[in-house]
């Protein structure tokens, strides 16, 4: 069994900068890729950003430039470093990981969600 649990969320003015953080525990042998997705009221799901394991990244154009993401390895832990914000970043975040288990079975997980908000 695999855990996903969230942090970091919040209100804050435009302009300002928030961290998520994403830490996977239980029964982990390798995190694959990694990354943040969100969704915003009225709209579908999208992707923010990923990271591989080899810590390749990729970036929605909306957020390139003003996001980083990031991973700790050894901490099972991923990152996204949001600058300047913007009111339309407002939005729940997810992480989402594909790992491979103990077990030798590839999963794909999902945190709890995190809110983020933007406004002044």
């Amino acid at each position: 069994q695999v855990q996903l649990v969230e942090s970091g969320g919040g209100l804050v003015q435009p302009g300002g900068s928030l961290r998520l953080s994403c830490a996977a525990s239980g029964s982990i042998f390798r995190i694959n890729a990694m990354g943040w997705y969100r969704q915003a009221p009225g709209k579908e799901r999208e992707l923010v950003a990923a990271i591989s394991s080899g810590k390749s990244t990729n970036y929605a154009d909306s957020v390139r430039g003003r996001f980083t993401i990031s991973r700790d390895n050894a901490k099972n832990t991923v990152y996204l470093q949001m600058n300047s914000l913007k009111p339309e970043d407002t939005a729940v975040y997810y992480c989402n990981t594909d790992i491979l288990t103990s077990w030798g079975t590839g999963i794909n997980s999902w945190g709890q969600e995190t809110q983020v908000t933007v406004s002044s």
